[in-house]
C-alpha cells in the first residue's frame, strides 16, 4: 500500500510543478503571439534591446522599424525582437 500512495505522490508532486512552471510560460507565449499577430503598419514598438519606433513594414518573418525623426533610419529586425506593441492614439 506504501507504494502506491508514494507513486501518488510523485504524480501529484509533477502535477503541481506542471501548474507553476510550463502553464505560465505557455500563456506568455500565447500572449505574445497574438500581439505579434495584431500589429499592424504604423504600430509603436518597443524593441527588446528598449529602442522605440514605428512599424513601417511587415512581411511573415521580419518587420522594418523606424527610429527617431529621421527618415533614414529604418532597420528591419525579426518579429521576435519586438517586446511590446502600442497603438496609435493610446497612451
Amino acid at each position: 500500500m506504501s507504494s502506491i500512495g508514494l507513486i501518488l505522490f510523485y504524480v501529484v508532486l509533477i502535477a503541481g510543478m506542471w501548474f507553476l512552471l510550463m502553464r505560465p510560460q505557455k500563456k506568455e507565449q500565447k500572449r505574445v503571439q497574438a500581439m505579434l499577430a495584431d500589429m499592424a503598419i504604423g504600430d509603436t514598438a518597443l524593441t527588446t534591446s528598449g529602442f522605440y519606433g514605428v512599424i513601417i513594414d511587415i512581411t511573415d518573418d521580419d518587420v522594418i522599424v523606424e527610429f527617431g525623426n529621421n527618415k533614414n533610419c529604418r532597420i528591419p529586425m525579426q518579429k521576435s525582437a519586438i517586446a511590446q506593441i502600442e497603438k496609435p492614439g493610446t497612451e
